[in-house]
């Protein structure tokens, strides 16, 4: 594998499943991943976006993981500055990719998430799901394929290869523990904007 993407993504997890070829890296809230080489992004969503980008030519892909859109206006530079936020993970991953001999005009791009997985009226994953197609929009870019709202958590396998995408769809009632780690991580952004601590890694 590249340096560069072995120094850079060196914290993100890596596993092997006998069920698929290629090595597995597992993403979480607030990362992103990108490779030149054949490789499998894995993640799990609630609420939160994941949109998965690739330059077919290139042979370069990736993926990132955002819960919120972009940091409110006292929040501190360095925590917007956060691939938490949708504003900065899109900008990151698409430049990651850029500099791996991407080209803007080439990218293959396919959004997942933003489910309901909230009591309540208001609903974070339409809101995430209208922030990023407006994004796109602004940037001249378009998408292959969404799978975007529901009411189900979902887990996603991407192949940065091929593009090719695997989908679960989570029972609502059997993943409970997924609505509680959104709602911590949530509450944890917030306070940061709020009063700038040391940063936290959920999970």
């Amino acid at each position: 594998m590249p340096q560069i993407d072995t120094d850079q993504f060196a914290h993100i997890r890596r596993m092997r499943d006998h069920r698929f070829p290629h090595e597995i890296a597992s993403i979480l809230p607030g990362e992103f991943f990108v490779s030149r080489e054949p490789m499998i992004v894995y993640t799990v969503l609630g609420s939160c976006i994941s949109a998965c980008i690739r330059d077919p030519i290139a042979g370069v892909g990736g993926m990132n993981h955002f819960m919120l859109p972009e940091p409110t206006e006292v929040a501190h530079d360095s925590w917007g500055e956060s691939t938490r936020y949708g504003s900065y993970a899109m900008e990151s991953l698409i430049n990651e990719i850029l500099k791996r001999g991407g080209l803007k005009s080439r990218l293959e791009i396919k959004l997942f998430g933003a489910g309901k997985i909230y009591e309540g009226s208001i609903d974070v994953g339409a809101n995430n799901a209208k922030w990023v197609i407006g994004y796109l929009k602004s940037e001249g870019l378009g998408t292959v394929n969404t799978d975007l709202g529901d009411v189900c958590p979902r887990k996603v396998y991407y192949f940065t290869d091929s593009g090719r995408v695997l989908i679960k769809k989570i029972e609502r009632v059997k993943n409970r523990t997924i609505l509680e780690r959104e709602s911590e991580y949530a509450l944890r952004i917030k306070q940061r904007e709020q009063q700038p601590v040391e940063d936290v890694t959920l999970f």
